[in-house]
């Protein structure tokens, strides 16, 4: 096992991990922007190394300091959280160079599935189900027209290197199609470098389900369920639940065996995501493999009992998976609500500031992850997303009501939250009744 291991990421992801690895007996190395110098996660770990100025190119961006704080604090691992380095090949292969472990898949797994367009040409030759699309990826509009043609009307634009929904726009005919395509590219250049695009048929008023995958370089992969993300806005997920409502244990069964097969089609080891659309026919799409721990792991932790970020860590140090399938007994319902630093009613607008006044709620079944305390100061820099609140309970009713009765305790005094509006949403009728999509938002707030 490890004896020290670098995070190189920030906020509630980072003290996530320095969690789990304390629970193992790991020494951790936080590395934080010189605008996270009183940042928890700076202050939790053993070590901590100022890696360079707040912008994220660099500091959590820069693969060079990254390494250079790992080889000088001697840590023999790196843990890339989410965002940030934790898709990226190149560092991977840097990793490899400088033997340091990466936790998380290899560089040539993540060009074969973090590359969407490759992902889909990958699954459709291994049998997995894929909404009809581009085989093959475009790269100007006029041929990407001549096959939107093929596909059929309304199509999906998709940047290959996307995410966060960058890169990403809806072509309804012929008439919007080229610009629509240039405006999705132009965006895909700008934040992922990248001018790889791909066409999917749109699939109207899906929802958004994904399986949670695990698994190690002996073969093994396990499942852990499916989490409902339907709820989100712009493509950035709000509220996450699992299990889904919205599935019959058959679809569940055919849904998770399918998510084993895309990984070891591709021989993936780590935790992973496969991202699938579910139709109003019952019939479910491969949309994308997220090749690193999801936001919303919380959520299956707690109805699987499995905690991931252990898992990814026994992965990496060559360890076989502490569970069997037949082992894992899915219990109760668990809701994810994320706490954003925004004002929604200025269209979600962050809301960086001085945290005046802080309390966070606990109890049976209730877990809160974040990095922020009283008097902690919200970088503009980074991501809006300040907490996490997770609840478990033995059904989703049970599961809803412990969430609004833990959001009515949250106080965040100082900044504007999307607290109220989160809380708002438990209470649609349509959201209760689990008649929800991807459109949930639009639909039902201006």
């Amino acid at each position: 096992m490890f004896q020290k291991i670098l995070i190189a990421n920030r906020g509630e992801i980072a003290v996530r991990i320095i969690r789990a690895c304390r629970e193992m007996g790991i020494k951790t190395v936080a590395v934080y922007s010189e605008a996270d110098r009183d940042a928890l996660h700076a202050q939790l770990a053993d070590e901590a190394v100022c890696i360079g100025p707040a912008a994220p190119s660099e500091s959590y961006l820069n693969m060079e300091r990254i390494l250079s704080a790992t080889v000088a604090t001697k840590a023999e691992a790196i843990h890339p959280g989410f965002g940030f380095l934790s898709e990226n090949s190149r560092f991977v292969e840097m990793c490899e160079k400088c033997n340091v472990t990466f936790i998380g898949p290899s560089a040539a797994v993540i060009d074969r599935m973090g590359n969407k367009s490759e992902a889909r040409k990958t699954m459709m030759e291994a049998g997995v189900p894929v909404v009809p699309g581009t085989k093959e990826p475009v790269y100007t509009a006029e041929e990407a027209l001549e096959a939107a043609k093929e596909i059929g009307f309304p199509v999906m634009i998709k940047a290959s290197s996307g995410g966060g929904g960058k890169g990403m726009r809806i072509s309804e005919s012929e008439a919007d199609f080229s610009e629509n395509f240039n405006t999705a590219q132009r965006e895909s250049v700008n934040a992922f470098a990248d001018n790889t695009m791909y066409l999917e048929r749109y699939v109207a008023r899906p929802r958004h389900v994904e399986v949670q995958i695990v698994g190690d370089r002996f073969g093994n992969v396990v499942q852990l369920g499916e989490r409902d993300c339907s709820i989100q806005r712009r493509h950035q997920k709000m509220i996450e639940e699992s299990p889904s409502c919205a599935i019959t244990e058959e679809t569940r069964k055919k849904m998770g065996e399918t998510a084993v097969l895309a990984a070891k089609t591709v021989g993936y080891e780590s935790a992973g995501t496969i991202e699938f659309l579910l139709a109003d026919s019952g019939e479910f799409f491969f949309m994308e493999m997220n090749t690193r721990i999801q936001v919303e792991h919380p959520v299956t932790e707690f109805v699987s009992g499995v905690d991931l970020v252990k898992e990814q860590i026994r992965v990496a140090a060559g360890l076989p998976l502490s569970v069997k399938q037949e082992e894992i007994q899915m219990n109760g319902h668990a809701i994810e609500c994320r706490i954003n630093a925004e004002n929604p009613a200025k269209n979600f607008m962050p809301c960086p500031g001085t945290i005046e006044n802080l309390y966070i709620p606990g109890g049976n079944g209730v877990r809160i992850d974040t990095a922020v305390y009283n008097g902690y100061h919200i970088p503009p820099n980074y991501d809006s997303m300040i907490m996490k609140v997770i609840v478990h309970d033995r059904d989703r009713e049970s599961a809803i009501a412990k969430m609004r009765s833990t959001l009515g305790e949250v106080i965040i005094e100082g900044v504007q939250t999307n607290l109220d509006f989160q809380y708002d949403i438990l209470n649609q009728k349509d959201f209760l009744e689990g008649n929800v999509t991807t459109h949930f938002i639009e639909e039902h707030y201006e």
